[in-house]
């Protein structure tokens, strides 16, 4: 099986023994991130700095002025943590190290951008705004997020993309110093305080026969006696239900699921129209069309026949595999994401039937996430596994 292996800029630039490690590694490619959120990583083995903090989302390349002039959406170039052609740079010395570089672009998860521009959030049926959830049913955004996805995929000699968080974002998110799990909301608790109700998806739900206010009170009921104490409804789509009624539960998800369909359908034809051919384009994702997250919750048979694969989370369970590889055609690509740093809950010691179990299920092929965040010992694991795959 082909194997990726995420890793950031930061990780590669200014460490030149980083490219022959990752090539050593086993995998053929790297999938290296262009587009990126803020976060604080871990650089165990460069010679130059043990944390790096990007501070806000950015891309890791100068954006095209011409493209962006004007627009009050618009990506902001990074600072010092990935200064100039940072993505242009480490592209370019994997290359050399004999790997084929993806992009690995983050799309619909910026808290800057919500901290700038209030009105882009999701609003949940409290009025709270999540300014690290941009809401895909608005047009701005959603051309933001079309031509950020062009640009920031199509980059010098990169051969293939994966979008992330190309869909719904919503209340599970580790934003900050995240304080929101002293209250249980299980799967269908998570779903309704998800849902948005900024201007246009209070203009969405209209399509579907629903009056906005009148759902945000059914929201705010049915969460009610989970704020109390009670135990949250049951799982899947059918607790979903349970809270809201069919009627109202069904009307919201065919509005969110032709919102995330039709965004997807723009962003891919975006990044085709602007690539060379031959050049693979793969989403972040799960077959549960109505979950939220960097793994936009997709229709299986729907996104496969847009793009050319999925990146599937399977790091535990190999089980969300199984539903792309139902619906999948030749040549798609079904990648099983398996988190391989043990210190964030990965089991590099397992990878190989990790591996095997996923390939029994569909899986074509392996994401390692993440190589610049691995320990040594980690890594070494994930040597010997590829090497017997």
């Amino acid at each position: 099986m082909k194997a990726s292996a995420f890793v950031y800029p930061w990780d590669v630039n200014g460490d030149p023994g980083a490219p022959a490690r990752l090539a050593e590694l086993g995998a053929a490619q790297a999938t290296l991130a262009s587009a990126y959120h803020s976060t604080r990583a871990l650089t165990p083995r460069h010679p130059r700095h043990r944390v790096v903090t990007a501070e806000y989302a950015a891309v890791l390349y100068p954006p095209e002025e011409s493209r962006w002039s004007g627009r009050a959406l618009r990506p902001h170039p990074a600072g010092d943590w990935a200064p100039g052609d940072a993505f242009g740079e480490a592209a370019a010395a994997l290359t050399d190290a004999g790997l084929e570089v993806h992009t690995w672009v983050v799309l619909a998860h910026n808290s800057r951008l919500g901290a700038e521009n209030p009105g882009t959030s999701v609003v949940n049926a409290y009025g709270d705004r999540y300014p690290w959830a941009p809401c895909v049913a608005q047009p701005d955004t959603r051309a933001y997020l079309t031509d950020l996805a062009a640009e920031a995929a199509v980059r010098p000699g990169a051969r293939g993309t994966e979008l992330e968080s190309l869909g719904w974002y919503g209340l599970a998110h580790l934003h900050a110093h995240d304080k929101t799990a002293g209250v249980p909301l299980g799967d269908a608790g998570q779903y309704l305080m998800s849902l948005c109700f900024c201007p246009a998806c209070r203009d969405g739900y209209a399509t579907e026969g629903l009056d906005a206010d009148a759902l945000a009170a059914a929201v705010r009921d049915a969460l009610d006696p989970v704020w109390r104490g009670e135990a949250p409804s049951g799982g899947g789509w059918a607790g979903v239900e349970k809270l809201l009624g069919d009627t109202r539960a069904n009307a919201t998800r065919a509005w969110r699921d032709r919102t995330a369909r039709t965004l997807q359908e723009q962003a891919v034809a975006a990044v085709r129209r602007a690539a060379p051919e031959g050049f693979q384009v793969l989403l972040h994702a799960d077959p549960v069309s109505y979950h939220c997250g960097a793994n936009a919750g997709v229709d299986p048979a729907h996104v496969l026949s847009v793009a050319d694969g999925v990146v599937v989370p399977c790091t535990g369970d190999p089980g969300p595999v199984a539903p792309f590889a139902r619906e999948s055609r030749e040549g798609a690509v079904l990648a099983a994401n398996l988190t391989v740093v043990s210190g964030m809950g990965g089991s590099p010691g397992t990878l190989a039937a990790d591996a095997d179990a996923a390939r029994r299920l569909g899986a074509t092929e392996l994401r390692l996430y993440h190589a610049g965040l691995a320990s040594d010992a980690d890594l070494a694991a994930v040597r010997s596994a590829l090497a017997g795959l």
